[in-house]
């Protein structure tokens, strides 16, 4: 089976699907989640740069053509620290 591709939409790296994390608009309501769902989707990297870099250029928001509530982005914050604790700020 052919491996699927996905891109970083902050530092536009191009990986395996599972290298990434997953973030969802869900269809129709325009919820915003994480890893589940059906709708429009982006990736991003789990490291400190590519979302710091997302964060503050709302390329989330872009992407999803949708707004992003700040408790996803402390969402993923923790998921990094948890991740990878030498890698906290």
């Amino acid at each position: 089976m052919k491996p699927n591709y996905r891109r970083c939409l902050s530092c536009r790296r191009v990986g395996l699907k599972e290298e990434f994390w997953r973030i969802i608009r869900v269809f129709p309501s325009g919820k915003v989640q994480l890893d589940q769902g059906m709708g429009r989707s982006a990736y991003i990297c789990p490291q400190t740069t590519c979302l710091q870099a997302a964060q503050k250029k709302n390329r989330l928001g872009r992407s999803l053509h949708g707004i992003v509530p700040e408790t996803l982005y402390q969402t993923l914050w923790q998921r990094l620290t948890e991740s990878n604790p030498q890698n906290q700020i």
